[in-house]
């Protein structure tokens, strides 16, 4: 056939499945859902042809898949997930685990904006996010064969939590592509992300000794936490960069919620502090309450800094000067780097470490200054 001749016959051919398909939804219920044998039919295809273009498979002619998508555009056609699941080997859905030591999940905002991210990256990428609550070793074990269940979930996404999380050591162990959220105690052979938690605090308190302050406190998160961990060192390096002696006595220990930042700053207050650095901004509201409830001013009285940025940060009638790490970025970064190890293979592993940005308010005491000089 010459190439004018079939240019004429693709034409007419198309012309044909468009008067069949007014015709097949002219006759059809519209409660009728349309199976992959009708627009297989409409299309002039085995059904087996279909399933290759609406799984996006090579093995098609450019001529015969456009046949195909135009009697999909024009039907509305969809899939029955199941199937597409079962041809493509894949179920486009994506697992969060929160073991038991996140606890804090519902009262500290970090969490749901983390959660609201990686909503962001699954609805980018296609994917269905599939939430799982470890409350207590019982829920462990029950959510284990679920999670580990053959085409179930395509990768799984863990939340960093406590050394001895036996959840958290299974799902790694398994052969579900997974990505730990945050610096897990043993990183060897394990896909993570997480923000430079040293760097970050070592900024913070530098902000405070520049800023001239000589008593500077901290209130950490659970004692057995990479994140409480790495920020001490922070912390730390910051003090011994300045040639200033670490002191035990000016630490108090928190868990990451509102009322430990109270509590923790009940106990330093004895110790007269200048600053504070706080390891998260929900504790750092804990603790300038401590502070109001007896009439100490922020930041004429104690200088505080925080961590994390929440919106309540800007919200406080003293807005707080804090650490802005990037949490929905975070979560989006999350499910790519995951979808990264489902397509391509989880060796070697992969590690992404995002920025974070000293964020300048009131809380600091650093405007104050700068109106006096």
């Amino acid at each position: 056939m010459k190439t004018i001749d079939k240019h004429r016959f693709c034409l007419y051919y198309m012309d044909a499945i468009e008067s069949a398909l007014t015709r097949k939804l002219q006759q059809q219920d519209p409660m009728e859902k349309l199976t992959l044998e009708d627009v297989a039919k409409l299309a002039g295809v085995h059904r087996s042809t279909v399933s290759r273009v609406i799984n996006d498979s090579p093995n098609v002619s450019p001529e015969v898949r456009k046949r195909v998508q135009k009697v999909v555009q024009s039907t509305g056609y969809l899939p029955n997930a199941a199937a597409r699941s079962l041809a493509s080997q894949r179920s486009n859905m994506i697992g969060l685990v929160l073991p038991r030591s996140v606890s804090s999940f519902f009262t500290d905002p970090f969490f749901p904006q983390l959660t609201q991210g990686i909503a962001f990256g699954c609805n980018n990428n296609n994917q269905t996010l599939s939430l799982f609550l470890a409350g207590n070793r019982e829920d462990e074990e029950k959510i284990l064969p679920r999670i580990s269940r053959r085409g179930f979930l395509d990768g799984i996404l863990i939340q960093a939590g406590r050394p001895e999380e036996l959840l958290i050591d299974r799902l790694t162990r398994s052969n579900i592509p997974n990505v730990i959220i945050g610096r897990p105690f043993i990183s060897d052979g394990l896909s993570f992300i997480d923000i430079d938690n040293i760097n970050a605090a070592q900024k913070g308190t530098r902000h405070l000794i520049e800023l001239g302050y000589q008593r500077i406190a901290t209130i950490t998160g659970n004692h057995d936490s990479t994140v409480t961990i790495d920020r001490l060192e922070g912390y730390k390096k910051a003090l011994n960069e300045a040639g200033r002696e670490f002191d035990p006595e000016m630490v108090a220990e928190g868990d990451f919620s509102e009322l430990s930042g109270y509590r923790a700053m009940k106990t330093l207050l004895a110790k007269k502090p200048d600053a504070l650095f706080v390891q998260s901004d929900i504790m750092a509201v804990g603790a300038m309450r401590a502070m109001q409830e007896i009439g100490i001013r922020t930041p004429e009285d104690v200088a505080i800094v925080g961590f994390d940025d929440i919106p309540i940060a800007r919200q406080l009638e003293v807005k707080l000067t804090t650490i802005k790490q990037p949490i929905t970025r975070f979560g989006i970064k999350a499910v790519e780097l995951l979808i990264d190890l489902i397509e391509n293979g989880t060796k070697p592993a992969r590690r992404i470490i995002l920025d974070t940005e000293l964020v300048i308010r009131d809380s600091c005491g650093a405007k104050k200054l700068r109106e006096h000089a």
